[in-house]
């Protein structure tokens, strides 16, 4: 059997070796795929929609799902890269790797400085006031000269990379994202963010340094949402304020994250295949699309409260990369 147990009722983990090794060669058969050259383009483009979806997810769901901090915001640092990478390409005629750069240096600045206001916000006015913020970007961009306002600027940079290198790209962060959630749930930082998440003030009374915690998470979520929100604009090449900044971002991390499983690591890779295939199906129906996710989510909350991937494990009593520090057992 691949795991160990949990408890008395016997949860299987898999997060073992040989789940390890089965990991392992998945990413390597997918990065072989990408580099040799054996995924059609087409199907180079959903992986890159996938990895990045699953990036996206996965930080949402660190916020929202592990640290109890709902952002509906988060659009924000997405909309910060694409304009880091257009901006650098195309004014200062620099590659893509300064352009991510640039962009992930100016979202830990600018988050850093949010974070003295917003932690010291909780639940709903927390939520809001990260959209709030996101949305007064958005209204700057729109009006700013130098990044074109609304026309929109074109990602400039010789030679562009192929399908194939951005499809590496989307793999490569998304595994480090995955890797650096999995890795901080199961440290002190991780067990500090669950108290947090289910009793913020009994979690302070019990030595969590509350702002601490909450800055690592949301410098953790700001970073590799930058990375992602770069990269889906390298792949798209051109950038405008609605889409850099909309909150379309944000509604497709929380049906990812409500679909796959909330405060499961592996519900987010569940939910971003569903939707990424889901978003193209329902491509043909131009104005019924956020309905019938609206729908979808509306159904799931209510015959699947724990997204699929939390209902699985409940059923078949399995958990995937738990993120648990200790086994039960140890306590009897």
């Amino acid at each position: 059997m691949i795991g160990k147990k949990l408890g008395q009722r016997d949860v299987v983990v898999l997060d073992s070796i040989p789940m390890l090794i089965i990991c392992i060669a998945l990413v390597f058969g997918l990065y072989l795929s990408c580099i040799t050259g054996i995924a059609s383009n087409n199907a180079m483009r959903y992986m890159i929609q996938i990895f990045l979806f699953i990036t996206l997810g996965e930080m949402w769901n660190l916020l929202s799902g592990f640290a109890g901090m709902t952002s509906l915001g988060q659009q924000l640092y997405i909309g910060l890269a694409g304009y880091s990478v257009a901006v650098m390409t195309t004014k200062f005629h620099m590659g893509l790797g300064a352009g991510l750069a640039v962009g992930v240096l100016v979202s830990t600045i600018v988050a850093l400085l949010l974070s003295l206001i917003l932690f010291k916000m909780q639940g709903m006015y927390f939520s809001i006031s990260t959209w709030v913020v996101a949305e007064a970007f958005a209204t700057l961009f729109l009006s700013w000269k130098f990044v074109e306002q609304g026309s929109g600027m074109t990602i400039r940079v010789v030679p562009y990379p192929r399908i194939g290198e951005i499809c590496i790209l989307s793999l490569m962060i998304c595994v480090v994202a995955m890797i650096t959630v999995y890795c901080l749930l199961r440290t002190k930082v991780g067990l500090g963010l669950t108290a947090m998440r289910d009793d913020i003030t009994a979690a302070s009374a019990v030595g969590v340094n509350v702002f601490s915690h909450k800055l690592i998470v949301y410098l953790i979520a700001a970073v590799f949402t930058t990375l992602a929100g770069g990269i889906f604009f390298i792949n798209k090449g051109i950038i405008y304020p609605e889409n850099g900044f909309g909150i379309s971002w944000t509604v497709s991390m929380i049906f990812i994250v409500t679909i796959g499983g909330t405060g499961t690591v592996g519900g987010p890779i569940v939910g971003a295949v569903i939707y990424v295939f889901l978003q193209e199906i329902l491509a043909r129906y131009p104005g019924w699309s956020n309905i019938i996710l609206g729908i979808i989510t509306i159904l799931v909350i209510l015959f699947l409260p724990t997204g699929i991937m939390g209902t699985l494990q409940k059923k078949l009593r399995f958990e995937i990369f738990s993120s648990k520090r200790f086994s039960f057992a140890k306590h009897k």
